[in-house]
């Protein structure tokens, strides 16, 4: 990781989620939450799925220069976004769901709510319409005026990434290993694609064996749905609860069945261990600590210039030229 960037990350500062509130559109716009759920409801009716993928958003959006929404800027001839990154291509989807929301606000409210806080909102949804904690969000956000293709590349880790490299890249953002094991149960609803895990089933570490972590016979499961050669585009329930938000994902974890590597470290490594294992016999602690986790992922800001967008996935005009402008002086 280069100097610069860490340097950028030491931008993204605690102090600037004073600023962020419960009840921040109170006056503004009252049914703000409500529309939000209710067009989450919708889409969580129309696919399952999109719940889980609206979830983990809001961990790609606010790792990368705090929760800006910058995550949802389309590229354009002079800016690559961050959909295409590495670990977002491929893998992060349900924008549209995004757009739906964006669109009732804006029906509504216009020009008052940003899509960062929607981000925040709806992920929180997602947790609450899967079965999974309810909380209050803090919210007063804006949105970024532009993105780097290069600061997700270089932040944002790939399902290979261990429990040691995931301990490191937290407590740059000051999250505790708690909360990493704790925000990794966001992995209790959804799908991963096989591409994802070819590598732990046939060649760990270059090892040409599949990862010894496997339980055998979820080892055996995996084989048939993601054999070698075949279709890496495949999706794997990841864990054996997937549309319900509960603590199964660590009990899956203690029985050597988890899906990524990223996920199944959790349990091989002694300093996550002992947080797997409070959480698969305990889900209400689980639930309390990922609500912490959430909410401290959430204060990420990086304290730049932003806006109201309009449509999320691009600036308003006005302030492109603003943008346009100062990099020119």
């Amino acid at each position: 990781m280069s100097l610069a960037f860490l340097l950028s990350l030491a931008n993204i500062l605690i102090l600037a989620a004073a600023q962020l509130r419960p009840g921040f559109y109170s006056k503004t716009c009252p049914d703000a939450e409500y529309i939000v759920r209710r067009v989450m409801k919708k889409a969580m009716e129309v696919e399952v799925r999109s719940v889980a993928s609206i979830m983990r958003l809001q961990f790609h959006d606010c790792f990368v220069n705090g929760c800006d929404a910058s995550l949802l800027l389309d590229d354009t001839p002079d800016m690559l976004g961050e959909k295409l990154a590495l670990s977002n291509i491929n893998s992060l989807r349900s924008y549209e769901v995004i757009d739906e929301v964006k669109e009732a606000l804006e029906r509504t409210c216009p020009e008052i709510v940003s899509c960062a806080d929607i981000l925040v909102m709806a992920a929180r949804d997602a947790v609450v319409l899967s079965g999974g904690p309810n909380w209050q969000v803090k919210l007063g956000r804006r949105d970024s005026l532009t993105a780097r293709q290069e600061d997700s590349n270089e932040i944002m880790p790939s399902p290979r990434a261990n429990a040691s490299y995931l301990i490191s890249l937290f407590n740059k953002f000051n999250l505790s290993i708690k909360d990493l094991v704790a925000l990794s149960g966001s992995h209790s609803v959804g799908k991963g694609r096989c591409f994802s895990v070819v590598f732990r089933l046939y060649n760990q570490s270059g090892s040409g064996k599949p990862d010894p972590a496997f339980d055998p016979r979820y080892r055996e499961k995996l084989d048939k749905l993601c054999p070698l050669g075949g279709d890496e585009n495949v999706t794997v329930d990841l864990d054996a609860t997937p549309e319900i938000f509960d603590n199964q994902y660590f009990k899956d974890l203690v029985h050597g069945q988890g899906f990524l590597n990223s996920d199944q470290n959790l349990f091989t490594n002694e300093k996550t261990r002992e947080y797997v294992k409070q959480f698969s016999a305990n889900q209400s602690e689980f639930f309390r600590a990922f609500v912490e986790g959430m909410i401290k992922m959430g204060d990420l800001q990086s304290g730049r210039p932003g806006e109201i967008r309009r449509n999320c996935r691009v600036v308003n005009f006005r302030s492109l030229d603003i943008l346009l402008d100062d990099e020119g002086k």
